[in-house]
Formats: C-alpha cells, structure tokens, sequence
C-alpha cells in the first residue's frame, strides 16, 4: 500500500507577513482598477482572508489601506532612479526610464489612480507621499549630474522635466501605449537634453554641463 503525501503544516503567518500580504492583495487590485472601485471586501477575497481580518490591520478602512499601497507604489517608483553612476549620462537617464515606464505598463490603469488619488479623498499625507517620489528622482538627477549646489534654474529644470515625464505617461496610457515604449523612452531623454539647451543660454552653470553632456546625444 503506497503511502499518502504528507499535508502541509499550517503556518501562522506573523504580523508583519499578514499586513504585507493584505498590501500585495492590495497593490495588484489598484494597479488595475481604480481606488475607488476597489472594497474592502475585494481585498479580503483577494488575500483569502476575512473583512475583518483586513480591519484588523488596516483600521482606518479603505484610505488607510490606500495609503499604504500608495507608500509601497512611491518606494518602487523612487528605485527605478536608483542608477548606478557609471557610464555617459544620458545611457543611465535611459535604464532609469525603462524602469520607470515598465512600472506604468505593469500598473496601467492603476497608475493614474496611485499617482492622483483617483476619487479617495486626498490628505496632506498622500500629496506628501507623490512628492516625495518627484523630490527623489531630482535628487537622483542632479547626483547623476555631479552637481553638489544647483542653482535654481537647473533644478526648475529637472523638476519640470520629471513633471513632462509623468504627464507623458498618463497621456501614453489614454493613447493605448503609442508610440512604443522605447520610442516614448527615448524622445523622453531627447527633450531632456533639449530641455537643459533652452536652460543653459540663461544658466552659465547648465551651459557647463550641456558642454560636458555633448558627447551622450
């Protein structure tokens, strides 16, 4: 008589791997579905759990547990201007993008959602969170631009370029993902070289690294 396979133990799962399945459950229904078509009762089915159980972790209800998707989508998005600084810049500027637009794709309705708030009420501490992560791919930039005090006028700059960047990619997903994402990625790096040309016939300090940049166009 051939014996039956063993049963697989039963783990309780602790605290911290409860919350952060509940917020994977979480993340995969925004990242296709807009917040405010996501329930409570969506995400507890999702994770195979109970609606209370997601109470339990999340008492604040469906806003407290958009934040904290909203928190984890911010992380994964400030990583993908986590280039190290090796090689001409423009090449990094491109791997840093492809990261950035694979996150849009993946996400593609829910982008919109995770980026404006959709329909939830939006809070101080979710318009910190979207900052944050344009704040942080600055900082990225000016880095990869070895510029240890930019002026104002190079930080508009990049700040009103990584602006472009995401309008881009919203008006992208509202065109059914045209043109191809390497195009996109590439105009997109070509109208940041543009961008610091028209800043440095003001800017003496980006007239300096468009010189140093010419060599990546």
């Amino acid at each position: 008589m051939t014996p039956s396979a063993p049963t697989p133990a039963y783990r309780r799962l602790s605290v911290e791997e409860r919350r952060s399945q509940l917020l994977e459950a979480a993340l995969s229904l925004f990242a296709h579905r807009a917040p405010e078509d996501v329930s409570l009762d969506d995400v507890a089915e999702a994770a195979g759990v109970s609606r209370p159980l997601v109470y339990r972790y999340f008492p604040g209800g469906k806003q407290q547990l958009y934040e904290a998707a909203l928190r984890s989508a911010a992380d994964e998005l400030r990583e993908c201007f986590d280039e190290p600084r090796e090689g001409p810049l423009l090449p990094r500027l491109a791997r840093a993008l492809d990261r950035y637009l694979t996150f849009v794709d993946q996400h593609d309705a829910g982008f919109s959602a995770l980026l404006q708030g959709g329909s939830v009420v939006s809070t101080s501490r979710t318009t910190a969170i979207v900052d944050g992560v344009r704040r942080a791919a600055a900082e990225h930039i000016l880095s990869h631009l070895d510029v240890t005090d930019p002026g104002p006028r190079l930080r508009m700059t990049v700040r009103m370029w990584i602006t472009a960047v995401e309008a881009a990619s919203l008006i992208w997903l509202d065109e059914d993902k045209q043109p191809p994402v390497d195009e996109l990625r590439d105009w997109l790096v070509e109208q940041f070289a543009a961008v610091l040309t028209v800043t440095a016939s003001r800017d003496a300090q980006t007239a300096a690294l468009v010189r140093t940049l010419a060599g990546d166009v």
